[in-house]
């Protein structure tokens, strides 16, 4: 079965430029492996979205590398849209349900470090539990000025970059030297 070329999990491509608080943002949770096919019907009807997408490599049966492009976030596209749109995406047999976003800008933060790191093209590992720790700002090296939470786990530190609304994000493995406290979490 061939591998499909990465398409548009961004539109437009100036979405998350934009600070309006004209209209709202929904986070769309959608039924099993749909993301994809709502963006595709969310950009036929012009309605505004983001669901990062990230390249995942893997080994075929056969031994050759294979890259497929995943969400990030499964099940979950970021629309921006009145009721309209929202109706619009519900209506395409994708969706499961709808959650209007209550802090559109701290949404629009969070998806646009995010959008920043997946461009730096550094592996990514999706993180489904985020606990509680140490917010911090990375201070050197190619990820400095990126703020996140410290994610310790078999004696290895990852800077882990979250959509708080999601209560999920990414993380990238780093050294303790290159973080500075911002805030001391719970449990550090």
């Amino acid at each position: 079965m061939p591998i499909l070329p990465a398409e548009t999990d961004l539109f437009p491509d100036d979405l998350l430029e934009r600070v309006t608080d004209q209209e709202p943002w929904w986070a769309i949770y959608t039924r099993s492996r749909q993301e994809k096919q709502l963006m595709r019907k969310l950009k036929e009807h012009g309605i505004p979205f983001y669901s990062p997408v990230i390249a995942r490599r893997f080994r075929s049966p056969a031994g050759r590398i294979r890259v497929s492009h995943v969400p990030l976030f499964a099940s979950y596209v970021f629309l921006q849209g009145d009721n309209e749109s929202r109706y619009q995406a519900v209506c395409s047999g994708h969706v499961s349900r709808c959650i209007e976003v209550d802090d559109c800008r701290q949404l629009i933060t969070d998806l646009r470090q995010i959008r920043d790191l997946i461009a730096i093209g550094e592996p990514l590992t999706p993180e489904a539990m985020l606990e509680k720790g140490d917010r911090v700002r990375v201070k050197s090296g190619q990820f400095k000025g990126f703020e996140g939470m410290i994610l310790r786990r078999h004696q290895e530190t990852r800077l882990v970059v979250d959509v708080r609304f999601m209560n999920q994000g990414a993380s990238v493995l780093l050294e303790d030297c290159q973080l500075e406290l911002l805030e001391r979490g719970v449990a550090s």
